[in-house]
């Protein structure tokens, strides 16, 4: 019988789960995890996506603040079969170093053949390295998403798996709840994040329309050919684009939406008459 490892992405798992319950992203410090049951949700899910392997243990990746380890973070590392791994948290409440450290569990584990199959919940295209380098070892990856999971995931770390599973929200209400709050101040949050992401998409806009121009139609023809995603090349001048405008890296969320406005643009452009 093979063995498997869960691979948790908590800053996918808040995120993506508040925005499937309330419809907006809500800050950490207002959401409540049931540890013991967030457990054994993701072993149930772990044994159904590798056809019954047994559980090697449970990696949990998360951001480490200068105040130290959350309430939720120390009862999950005091869990049984659960191996909590920290990041950091800069001083804007990104999270950092997180994607690293998925990466390298991933590729090590698949060295050492310590398993033969990786559950992985994460939506983030950075390590769709580390899933291609385990399967070269013979590891099958299994991704994990929050339905509507192509809507939260990166659609070339959805290709490079080997299976995809999706929790839907009826679950994710078992696992996720508000700390507290009516349904206006619900509804409040939902305006200001509504206001939040027409200001980013309008910036997005602005970064995309100063790129255009210098983009030959050999760089169009270049792009458009390229099944998944943005090349390399372009890519890094884009989200540099952004972080000059921005002041600050993006968020994974914040990178794929960039990336599918520019891709978009791209091939309007290409079939524009001439």
């Amino acid at each position: 019988m093979g063995r498997a490892a869960i691979f948790v992405d908590a800053g996918y798992l808040y995120a993506e789960g508040s925005r499937a319950l309330f419809g907006a992203k809500k800050p950490r410090s207002t959401l409540t995890l049931d540890v013991p049951t967030a457990i054994r949700t993701f072993e149930d899910i772990a044994s159904e996506a590798s056809g019954g392997c047994s559980l090697l243990r449970i990696y949990w990746y998360d951001g480490s603040t200068t105040r130290g380890q959350t309430t939720e973070q120390e009862l999950l590392a005091n869990s049984d079969n659960v191996k909590l791994r920290l990041g950091v948290v800069n001083d804007m409440g990104q999270q950092k170093g997180v994607d690293s450290l998925i990466v390298t569990d991933l590729i090590a584990l698949a060295r050492n053949q310590a398993v033969t199959d990786a559950v992985l919940l994460s939506g983030d295209e950075d390590v769709r390295i580390g899933v291609e380098i385990a399967q070269g070892y013979g590891v099958r990856v299994h991704l994990v998403g929050i339905e509507p999971s192509e809507k939260s995931q990166s659609n070339a770390l959805r290709q490079e798996s080997d299976t995809k599973t999706g929790i839907k929200k009826e679950t994710m209400a078992k696992l996720l709840s508000a700390r507290g709050g009516d349904g206006h101040s619900m509804e409040h949050l939902g305006e200001k994040v509504s206001r939040a992401n027409e200001a980013f998409d309008a910036m997005v806009s602005r970064i995309v329309d100063g790129y255009l121009p210098s983009l030959s139609e050999v760089d169009v023809n270049t792009i458009c050919s390229y099944e998944t995603g943005v090349p390399r090349e372009y890519d890094g001048v884009l989200l540099a684009r952004a972080r000059r405008a921005l002041g600050r890296d993006l968020e994974p969320e914040e990178r794929r939406r960039l990336r599918q406005h520019f891709t978009s643009r791209i091939r309007g452009r290409q079939t524009e008459p001439s």
